[in-house]
């Protein structure tokens, strides 16, 4: 059976998942990215160094998020949102996006299956300046489908 997801079913999905992709647009190029998120309160929070999501975002903040959740290929749901960028300027606006992500991630920092690896030798070059953005996107409009096998 096919169907569309409800509102609340849409939110259950963007609640229960922390990778999705980021669909943006800038100068004629269309570019889909994967990214670590956290929904929260009608916004997707994530953050990222500056590159080209970043660049594109900036010029043209209208984006789309996708999330899928897959039992199997006959049972999976998914979900769009349409929403604007917006980068956390302020310290506090900092602060409380960062909480909202560490929160909603450090479980599966925890998780024996993703234990960081044993520490190795740094690499020969390192980022001079690495300073992540913190944004989040508005979830101005979501849509939702759904497949489930009869068996």
């Amino acid at each position: 059976m096919l169907g569309e997801l409800t509102r609340d079913q849409c939110e259950h999905v963007l609640r229960s998942e922390i990778v999705g992709r980021i669909g943006c647009h800038s100068s004629e190029k269309v570019y889909i990215v994967p990214v670590t998120y956290a929904y929260h309160e009608g916004y997707i929070y994530a953050h990222s160094k500056v590159g080209l999501k970043i660049k594109m975002m900036r010029k043209s903040p209208n984006v789309c998020f996708q999330v899928d959740s897959r039992e199997n290929p006959q049972n999976w749901r998914s979900v769009l949102v349409w929403g604007k960028y917006e980068e956390m300027k302020t310290t506090a606006q900092q602060r409380a996006a960062t909480r909202i992500l560490f929160d909603r991630l450090l479980p599966y920092s925890l998780s024996e299956t993703l234990k960081p690896a044993p520490f190795q030798d740094p690499p020969h070059q390192i980022e001079k300046e690495f300073k992540p953005i913190i944004y989040r996107i508005s979830v101005d409009e979501v849509s939702g489908r759904f497949e489930k096998s009869g068996g």
